[in-house]
């Protein structure tokens, strides 16, 4: 019930505010709500001190629109009380009675200061203050971004702490820039205080000579002594709203609220009170001042500075702590920053600084795209990719970006601010130097990003930077995927399947396999790009295969053959498997030439017939790819892995299958080609 009120408190609230604008309001109702505005002033302003940090008033900005409304709503009320009846309330009058104090023009001065104050000096002050924190909040925005994301990659936060501040941040802004236009309400609810003031001043004068019939001095009385507690009762509040504006834009983050902050670090100085307090001394003994105020004053500060000496001692041997502390920190510091700066991140990009705004809070800015990629790989390969740390670097020349791989260089390109890249055959009457898209290598241009539409029209395929970069660095983290498997992932993924399947795991590490047999298993896999998903299957198939022998290449066969149909399925289109053979004569040799190595088998052979056998295979892949289709080679499972290292992965190469891996899958086949001494031989 209570929840339902408060929800409902600022609506209604607004509803009568909007009355206040159009229905006649009584005296005595007046009086009430010119008390509440006083009063909600002085709540906002009391508030305003004792939050820690601005944010802890997020809802200052909308408050004080409706605070402002509600103000300028009863000088609608009160002045149509004023002219009408010639009285707007005793509270009014009250403040009308205590500013006149006998006196017009005492009274009128007295008002034009507190108009002073308020406009040029809290107002005037505020409205720079918010001008300017809105702006340095939002330049501080992407720095701030790239230290929360530096720190995450880092381990030195958690995600959901990551998300906490990015979230700060982003409210931060927010509110400051919330903030630079609240100020204005605050401005002009001070010119229109002023203009008030002045309607009812002259439209008093003119009701009470015109239509009351009295004198220019009587009303002059009456209608002075209601417009000065007018706009008395409706500065003071305006003047508290001003202070309050000032007070939440000049709060920085703190542990403590303004008042203990205050007080605490005006008698951090024992010496500063007590020189301020022997001054006051020597001014009292000054002919011709008053030596009362100066005694008492500097009395009380001399007093001050005594009472705080134990609890300043207490604070120098905690600063002398505090220091022995820092030089200790201050010897480790140097180890840990080296330390820090020694360790090779397992995956970076590097931009320089004109590519900062590539890192933002929208959804689709680059550590968004990061993060769905990290995703992707997860689900195509079966590993968690590292934390990719990002940074800018001032050595990448301009528009430039890099990515590294253990601390190494493993790609690079551009993706100039303001800038698309079109990629086409026809893009020479678009602006811009000719490129080549570093993944596929295709030709293109960075057109700025207002001739989108007409480089469509061209037929072109747009893509933004963000796109481009996330896309090269997917093509760097397939071919290095078994680079970027360490052994605690290792650990991580057993871990998972003893979770699920404990008899896998169990039978197989540490009794069979070490965790680092097992690593080196599941590196082969990834380095030739076949998914680990299924990791049960494939403990299962080392399991047996790791009784027999534990030899790396016969393990990773095992664990191929294990998960075959998925492999196969892989790269079948339209329900058709599309392959290259060998010539069975062919094929026979090539066994004979196999060698045992210490990295697994080889072929050793004459280079003249490497080079026939290659050209014989390019040309059959080449005739495939110009019928739109994608082959496979296909060899017995003996000559498979020799032949897999001489033949490059794909794009540029063919994935190379065993017989025994393509009969796991019920598919049809369709030989496209086959490999000969010679030539090869296409099929039609």
């Amino acid at each position: 019930m209570n929840r339902n009120l408060a929800r409902l408190a600022v609506p209604v609230g607004i509803v009568g505010i909007v009355l206040l604008l159009v229905v006649p309001v009584p005296a005595p109702l007046l009086d009430v709500l010119i008390v509440c505005n006083v009063l909600l002033a002085l709540v906002i302003l009391l508030t305003s001190m004792f939050v820690k940090k601005p944010l802890d008033f997020s809802v200052f900005p909308s408050l004080l629109l409706v605070a402002t409304l509600f103000r300028l709503g009863l000088n609608v009320a009160s002045t149509r009380l004023v002219l009408g009846q010639g009285f707007a309330g005793q509270v009014i009058e009250a403040f009308g009675k205590v500013t006149v104090g006998g006196s017009l023009i005492i009274g009128a001065v007295v008002f034009v200061i507190l108009v002073v104050i308020q406009f040029v000096v809290v107002t005037k002050g505020a409205e720079r203050v918010a001008e300017v924190g809105a702006r340095f909040t939002l330049d501080a925005m992407p720095g701030k971004q790239m230290a929360i994301d530096a720190d995450l990659n880092a381990g030195l936060i958690t995600d959901a702490v990551a998300r906490q501040r990015r979230a700060e941040v982003s409210a931060e802004a927010d509110f400051y820039g919330a903030m630079d236009g609240a100020s204005k309400f605050v401005k002009g609810d001070a010119i229109a205080g002023i203009v008030i003031i002045i309607v009812n001043m002259v439209g008093g004068l003119g009701v009470g000579m015109l239509q009351r019939g009295l004198s220019i001095t009587d009303a002059l009385n009456t209608y002075s002594l209601l417009t000065m507690g007018d706009g008395l009762v409706s500065q003071i509040p305006a003047l508290l709203m001003a202070v309050s504006t000032g007070m939440i834009v000049t709060r920085s983050n703190a542990e403590a609220d303004l008042g203990q902050a205050a007080s605490t670090q005006l008698s951090q100085s024992r010496t500063a009170l007590l020189i301020a307090g022997l001054a006051a001394v020597v001014m009292a003994l000054m002919p011709g001042m008053p030596p009362l105020p100066f005694l008492g004053v500097g009395a009380g500060l001399i007093i001050a500075s005594r009472r705080i000496r134990p609890s300043q001692e207490g604070a120098a041997d905690g600063a002398s702590d505090a220091a022995g502390a820092a030089g200790s920190d201050a010897e480790q510091d140097p180890t840990r920053r080296l330390m820090e700066e020694m360790r090779v991140q397992p995956l970076e990009i590097l931009l320089s600084p004109d590519l900062v705004d590539l890192v933002g809070g929208s959804a689709d800015d680059l550590l968004a795209r990061v993060k769905s990629l990290r995703h992707k790989v997860a689900m195509d390969l079966g590993i968690v990719i590292p934390p990719v740390r990002t940074r800018d670097s001032v050595e990448l020349p301009p528009s430039t970006y890099a990515i590294r791989i253990a601390g190494v260089e493993a790609g690079r390109g551009t993706a100039p601010s303001g800038k698309l890249l079109a990629l086409g055959d026809f893009l020479d009457a678009l602006p811009g130097p000719d490129v080549v898209e570093p993944v596929f290598g295709l030709a293109g241009k960075w057109i700025p990003a207002e001739m989108r539409h007409s480089a469509e029209l061209t037929g072109a395929t747009v893509i933004d930077r963000v796109s481009v970069l996330i896309t090269h660095l997917s093509s760097i983290v397939m071919a290095n995927a078994a680079r970027l498997l360490s052994r605690e992932d290792v650990r991580v993924l057993t871990e998972g399947v003893k979770a699920v399947s404990p008899a896998a795991v169990e039978e197989l590490t540490p009794g069979l396999l070490s965790l680092a047999e097992i690593h080196r298993v599941l590196q082969g896999l990834l380095a030739e790009q076949v998914p680990i998903n299924d990791l049960t299957r494939i403990y299962e198939a080392l399991t047996l295969r790791a009784k027999a022998s534990t030899d790396p290449e016969g393990l990773i066969e095992s664990a191929r053959l294990a998960i075959g149909p998925a492999l196969v399925r892989r790269l079948v289109d339209a329900d058709r498997l599309t392959v290259i053979t060998i010539e069975p004569v062919l094929e026979q040799s090539l066994v004979q030439d196999l060698r045992p190595a210490e990295g697994g088998t080889q072929l050793v052979m004459e280079q003249a017939k490497l080079d026939a056998i290659t050209a014989s295979l390019s040309s059959a892949v080449a005739a495939a790819e110009s019928a739109g289709k994608s082959p496979a080679l296909v060899c017995a499972p003996m000559l498979r892995p020799a032949l897999r290292k001489l033949i490059p992965l794909p794009p540029s190469g063919v994935p190379v299958l065993s017989y025994a891996e393509v009969t796991s899958t019920p598919v049809n086949i369709e030989t496209i080609g086959v490999v000969r001494l010679g030539a090869a031989t296409v099929s039609a």
